[in-house]
């Protein structure tokens, strides 16, 4: 079940809500249990053992090792990191891993069928930096294994993000408040996401599609989809955190923002602390500060990078692709630790361009999982395929779909916000008071109509 499907939005989300609001305190979180794992049952009914497994492993870990001490409360969670990590290697990695061995080796092993459940890197994450909070003393455990699966599970995170961390939310797991301004806020917030994913994202894939499916390509072409597919990732993946924000908002959750603008960025380095915030965060606290971090010197600053991208990339998915797609950014960001940022930072002009180049040749590799056709992409995107600069289906295409590039690079900066704060400004506040609800009905039933009329509706991080 995805945020943007009818079946969510007027069967799944309103009588969750109604039950939520009608029943007693006490039963609050149960209800939010019982929803979420239906909630991955309707997606995932095959797998959703694993989900209820690493609930109750994780809860009862967390339980031993806040009463351990010593080299064995060391080796618990070590442990416990295999356990976790094991189960994730073998549904998202086992497949790869015996592909390489059996080119490396020349050997013919058959894994099998494995499916990855959805959402797996996520909860996996999630799970491990409780146990591991526990290891550090930085949050207590959970009171029951009832309040740790309904964190677990939560629906609006569950399958895509953003990685909840157990500290964020413990307090609100036990005793929260949904006011009415906070109601109104998440309500918005939904609607805005929702808006972003089906209105633009969706429609930038179908633009996309169009263009590769040209039977005469252009360089012009190339650089619309490197352009557009950029725009749709992040339209895509920043509308679902927004959908999830504002559906913890609804039930009195106040997760952390996952996004901010990293398109605006003037540097690598600026793009990663505003892009996927909840994931670059977990592996800098959980992998790049136990490894050292950039205390032990610069050879072991880069080093400590370098791990860090690969793993990075990796956890993206099973491929070659994302592995260098990691070390490509490390290698960008090894680069500005080194000498760049420095001049970045002093001509920010020159550093958003470059920070755009960077990132929407990143997207390149991100979504082709051939080197060969990256190459091929990137050798015809700068004019040395021996093919014309643009032509008439690429002018067509373009024409078509510029009302929604445009927007869309609106939606991507801090435009809307700006004009908003700006209209909220004038003398004539309390008219825009009572716009802006109906601004958001009428978002709410154009993405309506556009859920039902379209078949093109995947969420692109379903897959991580």
């Amino acid at each position: 079940m995805v945020f943007s499907s009818i079946t969510f939005l007027y069967y799944f989300l309103p009588i969750t809500l109604l039950l939520y609001i009608i029943l007693p305190k006490r039963f609050k979180n149960s209800i939010l249990l019982i929803a979420s794992l239906f909630f991955y049952f309707y997606g995932e009914p095959k797998y959703i053992f694993v989900l209820v497994f690493s609930c109750i492993f994780n809860y009862y870990y967390g339980k031993i090792m806040e009463k351990t001490k010593g080299r064995l409360k060391t080796c618990l969670l070590v442990f416990n990191l295999f356990v976790n990590f094991g189960i994730l290697f073998y549904f998202k990695y086992f497949h790869f891993f015996l592909e390489n061995v059996n080119y490396l080796f020349h050997t013919n092993f058959i894994p099998g069928f494995i499916v990855m459940p959805i959402g797996i890197s996520f909860f996996t994450f999630q799970a491990t930096s409780y146990v591991i909070d526990i290891y550090r003393g930085k949050v207590k455990s959970a009171k029951s294994v009832f309040a740790f699966a309904t964190y677990l599970s939560l629906f609006p995170q569950l399958i895509a993000g953003p990685i909840v961390r157990y500290e964020t939310i413990a307090e609100e797991l036990e005793n929260r408040h949904t006011t009415a301004k906070l109601f109104s806020d998440g309500v918005k917030r939904f609607i805005v996401g929702l808006s972003k994913k089906v209105l633009l994202a969706n429609v930038l894939g179908e633009f996309t599609n169009s263009l590769l499916s040209l039977s005469s390509q252009s360089v012009l072409s190339y650089w619309l989809q490197a352009i557009s597919n950029s725009l749709q990732i992040y339209l895509d993946f920043s509308g679902y955190s927004d959908m999830a924000i504002g559906l913890g908002l609804l039930f009195g959750f106040q997760f952390l923002e996952n996004f901010n603008y990293p398109f605006i960025a003037h540097s690598i380095t600026d793009f990663w602390r505003r892009w996927h915030i909840s994931l670059s965060s977990w592996f800098r606290d959980y992998i790049y500060i136990p490894l050292g971090g950039s205390k032990k010197g610069n050879f072991r600053r880069y080093i400590n990078i370098f791990i860090v991208w690969m793993t990075t990339g990796l956890w993206h998915g099973a491929s070659w692709n994302f592995i260098f797609w990691g070390v490509y950014f490390a290698f960008f960001l090894i680069m500005e630790k080194t000498f760049l940022l420095k001049c970045l930072n002093k001509h920010k002009a020159f550093g958003h361009f470059y920070t755009l180049f960077v990132v929407i040749i990143s997207f390149i590799l991100f979504n082709i999982p051939s080197l060969r056709d990256f190459g091929y992409f990137l050798k015809n995107m700068f004019g040395l395929g021996n093919i014309e600069f643009s032509n008439i289906g690429t002018f067509y295409y373009f024409r078509n779909y510029i009302g929604v590039l445009f927007f869309s690079v609106l939606t991507s900066i801090p435009f809307f916000p700006f004009l908003k704060k700006k209209l909220k400004e004038l003398k004539y506040i309390h008219f825009f008071s009572y716009l802006e609800p109906i601004f958001y009905i009428i978002l709410l039933i154009v993405s309506t109509a556009f859920i039902v009329d379209e078949s093109f509706n995947p969420f692109l991080y379903f897959r991580f």
